[in-house]
């Protein structure tokens, strides 16, 4: 069988997936422009014409950035130390994979036990005195930030610690003794070789913020609700499928803004590691 004929095959099955789902994006984009055959921006005028689906797209795009930035704030430290870690790396990499084991709807339920007005933390606060009333834990962005950063973390942590597992060590070391400072070192050496890891676990964790259903519905309620969950209202609730298409295309279109100039950069320092490395 000819190599061009085994890789065709080999690239099928992802072919045929990428051309259902590029199938299904035009149809999203379709039904939510096209109505009766002609070019209707009707559901688009509503949204921007709304100030509560203007704040909602909003508060979408800060809870998104937000959580992402404690992901990259927890995630690049826990990387570096597991991939530096010298004794057996496999229990560490079971520990941060484990909550993958467990439904996202029972991870997200067990911080509404915690932060809840009865739950454990309130709890503990009011048998020791120092506040009289529950504070507000939950049903604000502070629950929904926590929550998406417990549940997406492991995702920047493995992005990072892939990168990070295959710079050698000797890289910093040689640093460090011609005279290097460790922050010297990390600036200048571990943190460059190690973007392409960062940018991608940026990217997808931004990605799932965005369209995080279940932890914004349980932990934000239906007062302060993202984009994700208005969707997903809209089709079970209400039935209104162009609307929910057009509420999906404009956080198609906002989450593209921020992740494609991502990828640019991506790229362009993979290619400026690799030139680097070629000479």
């Amino acid at each position: 069988m000819p190599r061009s004929l085994r890789i065709a095959l080999l690239l099928a099955p992802s072919g045929l997936l990428m051309c259902v789902f590029l199938y299904g994006l035009i149809r999203l984009i379709g039904s939510s422009l096209v109505t009766d055959g002609q070019i209707d921006l009707s559901y688009y005028e509503a949204i921007f014409s709304r100030a509560d689906y203007v704040a909602m797209l909003g508060r979408t795009l800060r809870i998104a950035a937000m959580t992402t930035f404690f992901c990259l704030l927890l995630g690049f430290p826990t990387a570096y130390y597991v991939a530096r870690y010298r004794g057996n790396r496999n229990f560490l990499l079971l520990m941060i994979i484990f909550p993958w084991l467990v439904s996202i709807v029972v991870r997200s339920y067990g911080w509404v036990v915690i932060l809840g007005p009865r739950g454990l933390i309130n709890g503990f606060l009011t048998w020791t005195g120092l506040i009289e009333r529950p504070a507000k834990l939950m049903y604000n962005d502070f629950g929904v930030i926590l929550g998406l950063v417990h549940v997406l973390l492991p995702f920047m942590i493995i992005a990072i610690l892939s990168v990070l597992m295959q710079i050698p060590r000797n890289l910093e070391e040689a640093s460090m003794s011609l005279g290097g400072r460790p922050s010297y070192s990390f600036r200048t050496v571990l943190l460059p070789l190690s973007l392409p890891g960062v940018l991608t676990g940026i990217t997808l964790v931004y990605l799932m913020a965005t369209g995080a259903i279940v932890t914004p519905l349980l932990l934000g309620g239906l007062g302060d609700t993202m984009l994700g969950t208005e969707i997903f209202q809209e089709v079970m609730h209400f039935f209104d499928y162009p609307k929910a298409a057009a509420l999906a295309t404009v956080l198609l279109i906002t989450a593209l803004a921020v992740v494609l100039p991502i990828q640019i950069l991506e790229r362009w320092v993979a290619r400026r590691l690799s030139d680097g490395g070629s000479q």
